[in-house]
């Protein structure tokens, strides 16, 4: 009993710092679209595709150093691989508040702060929760912890939309920088206690868990399905606002209250995300998992299609971002848990990092022709429609991922 209690005990401080790690990491990374237009106009003549092109960077840079950041943890420590990401977060925000050239904001926004959210969100967070729960309720934890991030992307763009409207958008990003602190205060905590005279696991083997894990065919269609989610999500957080702003037409709102409600679209789909990721947490222990997965991505397909033909009025605008929350960040605990299932708990930061890195190629791909579409044609109507065609091949994708052991581990 005594074990028990404090299993529990150790389980809920990981669970409250590494869910304010997760809300602020996501949350502020998420409300930039929010000043692209602001920001874009000011240093930039009004050309959305240089801004877009530093977040598709971020998005590009979040990936490619996630893997690197999961090995780091896996290897020398979690927290010291969040202690580097939250130095990075922090000196790139600020050079983006001082940056007046494109490479200033390409270095800083793109660069530094995707370092700063690989040291700092799902992959370094979730490594920490799957190791440290029971393995009969780690999917209920990993739900949980990525539930509870989601709270960032609730509550952040409405502040934002109020600091865009009453001050600059320097002076926006400023704050937004200030509220990254508290992550200093929550990273102590995540910290996987060891059972009494229980010896450390031994170091993994880096290479073969690679090769196990790159010839496992289950592995590489989570991957490519995953490319599809980071597409959607970083198209629709980038731009969701400019496209509200731009082709919202007969309100009566200035084209200020028109950016924030495409910032509070997203503020809902923070909260959606939230109820979504812990129904599909527990449809992923009912169901198979891979399963409840095709169909999330079927169902983004749906959602977006009658978004874009329907009259694109303020109550559609809300909807679609509560419709998307539900299906937003429910990727995550499941994509992870199989990840868990078929390669075991030790390796998870490494393999979610190496999974990651598609999601964030897709994301690069999504936040760029989103700003060059927009820049050539005034629209976003093909990138559109090539987030329902790819929503629909992931869900194909999905269907032939097997939820069992791999091979070499089972």
């Amino acid at each position: 009993m005594r074990g028990q209690s404090e299993t529990t005990q150790n389980m809920t401080s990981i669970m409250v710092a590494g869910g304010l790690v997760l809300a602020l990491s996501f949350g502020v990374r998420s409300v930039l679209g929010g000043v692209i237009e602001p920001l874009s106009n000011d240093l930039f003549g009004g050309r959305l595709e240089i801004f877009s092109i530093s977040l598709a960077i971020q998005n590009l840079v979040w990936g490619l150093a996630q893997p690197f950041f999961g090995m780091l943890a896996d290897k020398y420590g979690d927290r010291r691989a969040m202690w580097l990401g939250f130095a990075f977060y922090v000196i790139g925000m600020g050079i983006s508040i001082i940056g007046t050239t494109p490479f200033a904001q390409h270095m800083g926004a793109g660069v530094l702060v995707g370092m700063g959210i690989s040291g700092t969100a799902f992959g370094t967070v979730l490594a920490v929760v799957g190791r440290a729960a029971p393995p009969e309720k780690r999917g209920f934890y990993l739900g949980v912890a990525s539930a509870t991030g989601s709270a960032g992307q609730a509550i952040l763009p409405f502040l934002v939309a109020f600091l865009i409207t009453h001050f600059d958008w320097r002076m926006t990003m400023a704050i937004l920088t200030v509220l990254l602190v508290p992550m200093a205060f929550a990273i102590p905590f995540l910290k996987v206690k060891q059972a009494p005279g229980a010896s450390a696991p031994p170091p993994i083997d880096l290479p073969q868990t690679l090769r196990q894990a790159f010839g496992h065919t289950s592995f590489l269609m989570l991957g490519l399905g995953f490319f599809v989610c980071g597409f959607h999500l970083a198209f629709i957080t980038a731009h969701l606002p400019t496209y509200v702003q731009n082709f919202c037409a007969g309100t009566g709102m200035s084209p200020s209250q028109l950016r924030g409600l495409g910032l509070q679209a997203l503020a809902l789909a923070g909260f959606g995300n939230i109820f979504g990721t812990l129904l599909a947490s527990k449809l992923g222990n009912i169901f198979a998992k891979p399963h409840v997965l095709a169909a999330i991505y079927a169902l983004r397909a749906v959602v977006i299609l009658v978004f874009i033909w329907l009259p694109l009025t303020p109550a559609s605008v809300l909807i679609f971002g509560m419709l998307m929350g539900g299906l937003w960040l429910s990727t995550v605990p499941l994509t992870s848990g199989l990840i868990v299932v078929m390669f075991g708990p030790r390796s998870m930061g490494t393999l979610f990092g190496f999974v990651f890195l598609s999601h964030q190629i897709g994301g690069f791909t999504g936040v760029w022709l989103g700003g060059a579409w927009f820049d050539r044609y005034g629209n976003y109507d093909m990138i559109w429609y090539a987030a329902i065609v790819l929503g629909l091949v992931s869900a194909l994708v999905h269907l032939t991922v097997r939820e069992r052991p791999a091979p070499a581990f089972a």
